[in-house]
């Protein structure tokens, strides 16, 4: 009681301000009386035509400033009664003040008799230049405001045709209209009654600091993702030693006791430490018999072997899922497919990922398996670009997974989908870059390389790779890529000796391309179709020998060793042979090498972002979709560990980008 007591005098005046702003007038004369009667303080307070007799006052002096051209009287009334809010942060505001400063900097060149006064009008026009390069300078981007950044320096602007407009009579009048209609809409929102000024100020202050408390735990949460993953390879790594380290004690004590440790234990050892960074061919290279070489390698990469003590994560609803997808709103359905490719890009690599791969197929979470019309590919061919971008990121997701790709290879229809998705999205849209990854992906299995070379996919690859300089990264390496694969095979081939000249112009402009990740797909694609008698000529012709020799003298020792063999290639009379080329018909079981790898580019440049209140992420999932045991474990099918070959020769087999940067370190 004894605060309100010492505060009673004052909020009773606050009371009263407010009523006279919205001319509540008997309830003033009623409140007034009352406190009369009751004894109570009320302090006196400026009424309503007072105030905008204090505005209208404030507003003429400024005009009469503007008119006179006396510039530092009007500027300081300008800063005393335009809050800083309103000066700095309102684009209306931040405009006129720049015409105001170009109205003072050229006011004695307007109003002067005869010539102006040297002296004042260097001191305007310095006054004007400390201006640009101050506060001004905020709006030298602005097509609408750059050529006054030149009236300093313009020795007589009022005879350049870019300033002459500034010296006529009607410039002025209408910059003084402008200012007066500001000053009477901003000087009377400035009287606005404290008690409404207190509330707004209170809602806004809590409305931003509940949206930073929002985004910092959006933020967190990630972190939190990105420092458990390390922790758990930390924790791996950690075992992983423990378990080389009993080896070693294990090996010091035979050794006491007089037994050999060969160079072959050693190797075996290395092999299994190197296996998911290394390629075994590599690590069984390494000469063991060599003093230091097995502690060397040691110490370079001791890689986690497998991930331990990882939890599961939550089981979902996936019927419900499913039907939000196809129904949802379209942020929704955004949310949810960057929700469920987040669960599968951040999974630990092993059981985790693995029983989170398992569950979406066994739900058959993209519709696969179904003939329905509004299934969860359809989302493809959304009207959203949102929804159709981070549906492509999820495809793209599932298929850098082998077991991902076997799933979407079942659904006959989503191939020519995506071939018509890739031909339909602009050039430098992130939708078009993952439709692209997830055919690159598709073409190390075999029916589906079949299926683009028959729909004629070289002939748009060859056409987008004309020109590089209007492609991304990610664009030019997946492509390159992708036009490798195809040319492996006999018809992808035979596709290319249609068109051999445009092959053989974009393959021998690619060599030389400052992006060196695509080197090893140009020279595979090059050594392949070299193969064809006809493009072989084709290449003699055009001087392909002195192109390739050119890049031989620049080259690294990888790089020149792989053009000799396609020198080699170019230079052979062997005739193509049918029946030992032809690879279209072996193999009725489709089986892949096993290429898993989860590349960063799948989560970069998220458009979403949540707003305060909204779900997203693994916490979207476990709070609107949690399910009840719909894991299902399966045993993985154990896929082709592929053939190895040199790495000095070049690439004879399907890659794709990410796991060859692993294999080749």
């Amino acid at each position: 009681m004894g605060d309100v007591l010492a505060y009673e005098a004052e909020l009773l005046g606050l009371v009263k301000e407010y009523l006279d702003f919205a001319d509540f007038e008997e309830t003033v004369k009623i409140l007034v009386k009352e406190c009369k009667i009751k004894g109570k303080p009320l302090p006196k307070s400026a009424g309503v035509s007072l105030r905008d007799s204090k505005a209208l006052t404030i507003q003429k002096d400024l005009l009469t400033a503007f008119e006179n051209g006396e510039q530092k009287v009007f500027f300081r009334l300008w800063k005393e009664h335009i809050s800083s809010s309103v000066r700095d942060s309102e684009p209306v505001a931040q405009k006129l003040e720049f015409y105001l400063h170009i109205h003072f900097a050229t006011y004695l060149l307007k109003h002067s008799v005869g010539k102006p006064d040297k002296a004042e009008l260097e001191e305007r026009i310095s006054l004007f230049k400390t201006y640009l390069e101050t506060k001004g300078a905020a709006l030298s981007q602005t097509t609408e405001f750059l050529p006054f950044y030149a009236l300093p320096f313009v020795p007589n602007p009022m005879v350049h045709p870019s300033f002459k407009e500034l010296f006529q009579d009607s410039w002025t009048s209408d910059l003084r209209t402008r200012l007066e209609k500001f000053l009477s809409l901003t000087l009377k929102a400035s009287q606005t009654p404290r008690l409404l000024t207190l509330f707004k100020e209170n809602g806004q202050c809590n409305k931003e600091m509940l949206q930073q408390l929002h985004q910092q735990l959006v933020e967190s949460e990630r972190r939190t993702m990105t420092y458990l993953k390390r922790f758990n390879k930390m924790q791996a790594d950690y075992h992983n030693l423990i378990g080389v380290t009993a080896e070693l004690v294990d090996s010091l004590e035979a050794t006491v006791n007089g037994k050999m440790i060969t160079p072959e234990y050693l190797q075996s050892v290395c092999v299994r430490l190197f296996s998911n960074q290394m390629r075994q061919s590599v690590a069984q290279s390494i000469d063991f018999t060599r003093p230091g070489t097995a502690s060397t390698m040691l110490r370079a990469s001791l890689a986690p072997v497998k991930m331990q003590d990882v939890p599961l994560l939550p089981s979902l609803d996936y019927e419900k899922l499913k039907k939000d997808l196809i129904m949802g709103n379209d942020r929704l359905k955004a949310f949810l497919l960057q929700a469920l490719r987040w669960r599968l890009t951040t999974s630990y690599p092993g059981e985790q990922r693995d029983t989170v791969l398992q569950a979406y197929i066994s739900n058959d979470l993209l519709d696969c398996h179904s003939n329905c019309q509004r299934g969860v590919l359809k989302l493809l061919h959304s009207k959203s670009e949102v929804v159709r971008q981070y549906m492509a990121r999820l495809i793209n997701a599932f298929a850098s997974l082998a077991e991902g790709r076997l799933y979407l290879s079942q659904n006959p229809k989503l191939l020519r989908m995506l071939e018509e998705r890739l031909k339909a999205e602009d050039k430098d849209s992130l939708t078009r870059e993952n439709v692209l990854g997830a055919l690159q992906k598709f073409s190390l299995r075999r029916a589906l390389q079949s299926a683009m070379i028959r729909d004629g996919l070289i002939f748009w690859l060859v056409d987008v790779l004309t020109d590089t300089d209007c492609l991304s990264d990610y664009t030019l390496e997946y492509s390159v890529a992708l036009l490798m694969n195809l040319c492996l095979r006999s018809a992808g081939k035979k596709m290319c000796a249609k068109i051999a000249n445009r092959v053989l112009k974009v393959l021998s402009d690619l060599l030389g391309h400052e992006n060196h990740e695509i080197q090893p797909y140009v020279n595979g694609a090059l050594y392949s179709i070299l193969a064809i008698p006809s493009v072989r000529e084709e290449a003699r012709a055009m001087g392909m020998e002195e192109i390739l020799r050119c890049f031989i003298k620049e080259g690294n020792a990888e790089m020149i060793r792989q053009i000799e063999f396609i020198i080699k290639q170019l230079n052979s009379e062997e005739p193509l042979n049918d029946s030992v080329v032809s690879d279209d018909e072996e193999e009725e079981e489709d089986e892949e090498e096993d290429h898993d790898t989860m590349e960063a580019d799948l989560d970069k440049d998220e458009l979403l972002q949540p707003q305060l209140g909204e779900l997203a992420g693994e916490k979207l999932l476990t709070t609107e979709y949690l399910g009840i045991m719909t894991h299902t474990p399966k045993t993985k099918k154990k896929l082709f560990p592929g053939v190895h070959q040199s790495i000095d020769e070049p690439l004879q087999r399907p890659v794709t980008p990410g796991c060859h940067r692993t294999v080749y370190p």
